[in-house]
């Protein structure tokens, strides 16, 4: 990451505007009013903004509007440097590590952070099913941090008993992560990891075509009926793989995700889990061995920012 910092893009404004224009803008100024493509004019006293000449629009824009970056007062090379140590940090970057790379305001660099987070969220309604004809999906569930507000009963009323395992976790922040085998991961923060919320997930996420790997745990029983096969692996009985059926991916990929909160982030809080989740989504997404590099994972990181714009009074 050394070596990529000398780029002008990190120590010129303009160089770093041209930079941002070539990604979001690749075919033409776009206005996000109209979205009219190469019909405006630049404004000379004010350079990085233009004004569309579509006769019902005719309002003033810049490469910002529209994405994470709108009315920030943080400088474009800034923004370049947030970008560029998500993209090409393994197990993330924390706000200190930016503030302290910026030489900025804490608050700035949590902000940045953020909003980047933001734009490496894969959302919207448009997400296609996961696997398909002869593919495998695995899906597994793990516990992180603790939550803000603990039980003290079960559904019954009778008093929560917690201790080691299974049980142990019950006052923990669930996560549900689907890995499709040798491709793409998609993470899920519930309130409650319980048989119905789990299923559901299942169901509307992956193809039911494809085979779904899990282990023995009861959340599963019964949907083999929404897929090709359910086949499962008994870690009670110390078996983690049979032929091709385990869910180490899922553990694989459980494990970068604690390594990366506990040695950089540190802290979490449950509200912001989420963002946290689409971070370590997106790397492993665009990880080395599905042809990605730092700089191309950089690039669409950018790409994602637009459409997402994220307030201040959102992320407090």
């Amino acid at each position: 990451m050394t070596n990529i910092f000398k780029d002008a893009r990190f120590h010129d404004e303009a160089a770093a505007r041209a930079w941002f224009e070539s990604i979001l803008w690749p075919d033409g100024r776009v206005c996000p009013h109209c979205q009219t493509v190469n019909n405006s004019t630049p404004k000379a006293s004010m350079p990085g903004r233009y004004r569309c000449k579509t006769a019902t629009c005719r309002k003033d824009f810049t490469v910002t509007v529209g994405t994470v970056m709108e009315r920030s007062h943080a400088k474009l090379t800034q923004w370049a440097v947030a970008f560029t140590m998500a993209g090409a940090s393994k197990k993330g970057f924390s706000a200190h590590q930016l503030h302290r790379q910026l030489g900025c305001e804490y608050n700035t660099a949590w902000f940045l952070h953020h909003r980047v987070m933001e734009a490496m969220r894969a959302g919207g309604l448009d997400l296609p099913p996961m696997g398909g004809e002869g593919k495998i999906v695995e899906a597994d569930e793990t516990y992180y941090g603790s939550k803000k507000i603990k039980r003290t009963t079960r559904s019954d009323g009778k008093p929560l008993k917690t201790g080691r395992g299974r049980s142990g976790s019950t006052n923990k922040r669930p996560i549900v992560t689907l890995v499709e085998r040798g491709g793409k991961v998609r993470s899920f923060h519930v309130p409650r990891a319980d048989k119905a919320t789990v299923q559901k997930i299942v169901r509307d996420n992956i193809a039911h075509e494809s085979r779904l790997h899990t282990d023995e745990s009861r959340l599963y029983s019964g949907i083999e009926a929404f897929f090709a096969s359910h086949e499962t692996v008994n870690h009670t009985a110390k078996e983690y793989a049979r032929g091709d059926v385990h869910v180490n991916s899922a553990e694989g990929f459980f494990g970068v995700f604690k390594r990366g909160m506990r040695g950089v982030y540190q802290h979490c809080s449950e509200k912001h889990l989420h963002r946290y989740l689409a971070e370590f989504d997106f790397r492993y997404n665009h990880r080395a061995s599905l042809g990605w590099t730092d700089e191309s994972r950089i690039v669409e990181a950018v790409k994602g920012a637009s459409g997402k714009r994220l307030t201040y009074h959102q992320v407090n």
